[in-house]
């Protein structure tokens, strides 16, 4: 798209940006306006895109020796202005917009020790409102989340996907929260409940344990750290991580690619099945808070036979993305969650993702998981929402919101985390199963390919789907009861084909077929 700004364009919207760092500054924010607007300002460099260009320069004219009132006036008028300015102009960029400054005035009260004081938080208050604003000025409504969403995309008639998730609902899952960005804009919409017994649907941008989709973000940084040359792709694992007396033949692309042959710590086959990490089952539900470290998951998978030699075939382990997360750790010398952050979770301003490691915590409003088991006899259900995910760790540990999972796969697709030629790399699938590196690479009904990866634990699933371009891109959230059966597998493979066949293959398939 080629989009022009006149250079009183930019004045707006870097007024807008760094003014609100300026009216946080000036509200109050830790008692140092310096410290504060230093914290606010490095998470406005942070940002990305047409917004990042613009951003690099702070305005002229903007003062923190202003008083609160006088940079009010100033700023907040600015901000709707900015929002409006690049709904007309670069709808893509609007929403990216209005997340950067919300990261900045949060960076800005950061070092403020407990919760923000009434002003600053009255201040937030009136930026956020100064940026929705432009949904009556511009012509389109806030969504759910109060986000403003281009121009036609919001509140959009989309019947066809509000049957599709009400059907995946009827199929047994406990709730549905989709998301789906394409020519049209951006349409949000629920099903069923967030919790068993309410009434309530799932949060529009809430959020869940996404399982698997953690490999992706994994497989993206280690990716980024080759791109800046502290890891050789087709390195050998053993001479970064010689603690564990791995085969020297398996290389860093064999792990995010799962062709290194290496037993799955959370179980296997061989052709039988062989257990591994309890995950399931009464004895899961009743020690879920235990804390499991990387290593020692890492070392049971190795206390195991190798299922294949290295790069002879594909089978998919968790105990890869788990020596990635060990291998990342080992060359930069801070945790995966840093990383994550400086890398991938900062320069996207995914404030609605995290990087667990041991909490059991989930922010926010989130929709509840379930888990239904057997004691003496009788069928109970726990409410598993609250977990020590480290029995998974880095196979599926982390959380996100359909919001973030739709920005992470659109930019990293569209290559705004990496370079060219790792891109490619990236998605250039193996010919067992299609599988790249930390990606799915699928076709589609009627043509085409999609750019995938899906998660499941204990309860909460996610889908995370973009065209090759990053253009349109399909992203949910599952809440359900699941089981040791996965009683739920059936249900949730047909509800994401149901999803991939209306958004991606134009809508061919009939209903639902009834679960068993």
């Amino acid at each position: 798209m080629s989009v022009t700004l006149s250079e009183q364009d930019n004045l707006t919207l870097r007024t807008a940006a760094w003014g609100a760092v300026s009216l946080m500054s000036a509200a109050g924010a830790a008692g140092s306006a310096h410290k504060a607007a230093t914290e606010g300002s490095i998470a406005l460099t942070s940002a990305t895109g047409l917004v990042g260009h613009v951003l690099a320069k702070a305005p002229k004219g903007v003062k923190y020796g202003k008083s609160v009132a006088e940079l009010a006036d100033q700023v907040l008028p600015a901000l709707t202005e900015a929002m409006s300015l690049l709904q007309q102009q670069v709808p893509a960029e609007a929403d990216n917009f209005r997340r950067t400054v919300l990261v900045a005035i949060e960076a800005a009260t950061r070092p403020q020790h407990g919760a923000p004081s009434p002003t600053m938080a009255e201040m937030a208050r009136k930026i956020i409102e100064a940026l929705d604003a432009a949904s009556t000025t511009s012509g389109p409504a806030a969504s759910d989340s109060g986000v403003a969403v281009p121009p036609g995309a919001a509140r959009q008639d989309r019947p066809e996907l509000q049957k599709v998730i009400q059907e995946i609902v009827d199929s047994g899952l406990v709730g549905v929260t989709l998301r789906v960005r394409d020519e049209l804009g951006e349409w949000v919409g629920s099903a069923g409940v967030g919790e068993l017994g309410g009434t309530e649907e799932p949060p529009t941008d809430g959020h869940f344990r996404i399982g698997s989709n953690t490999k992706t973000f994994t497989a993206t940084v280690v990716l980024q750290l080759v791109a800046e040359g502290r890891i050789g792709l087709d390195d050998a694992v053993a001479g970064y991580l010689p603690e564990f007396g791995l085969d020297e033949r398996i290389t860093v692309r064999m792990l995010l690619q799962h062709t290194s042959g290496v037993f799955n710590f959370t179980g296997d086959f061989y052709p039988e099945y062989v257990p591994g990490v309890v995950y399931q089952g009464r004895e899961w539900v009743e020690g879920r808070f235990r804390t499991y470290r990387p290593e020692e998951l890492v070392r049971l998978a190795l206390s195991k036979p190798a299922r294949f030699e290295p790069g002879t075939d594909w089978s998919y382990a968790n105990t890869n993305y788990v020596l990635a997360r060990l291998l990342i750790e080992k060359v930069t010398g801070r945790s995966l969650g840093e990383e994550m952050q400086r890398l991938i979770l900062s320069p996207l301003s995914l404030t609605g993702t995290v990087v667990p490691d041991t909490s059991p915590d989930i922010p926010a409003p989130h929709a509840h998981a379930y888990y239904r088991y057997e004691e003496d006899g009788q069928e109970k259900v726990a409410d598993v929402t609250r977990q020590n995910p480290s029995w998974i760790s880095t196979g599926g540990d982390m959380i996100s919101t359909t919001r973030d999972l739709a920005t992470f796969i659109s930019a990293l697709v569209g290559g705004r985390l990496l370079p060219a030629e790792l891109l490619a790399e990236m998605c250039t699938p193996e010919s067992k199963v299609g599988y790249g590196l930390g990606v799915f690479v699928q076709d589609v009904p009627g043509g085409g390919k999609v750019i995938t990866h899906n998660g499941g634990i204990a309860g909460h699933a996610g889908l995370m789907y973009s065209t090759p371009d990053g253009g349109k891109t399909l992203t949910a959230s599952l809440n359900y009861v699941d089981d040791t059966d996965l009683s739920m597998s059936g249900p949730f493979q047909k509800a994401t084909q149901r999803l991939v066949q209306e958004v991606f293959g134009g809508g061919q398939t009939g209903p639902a077929e009834p679960t068993q």
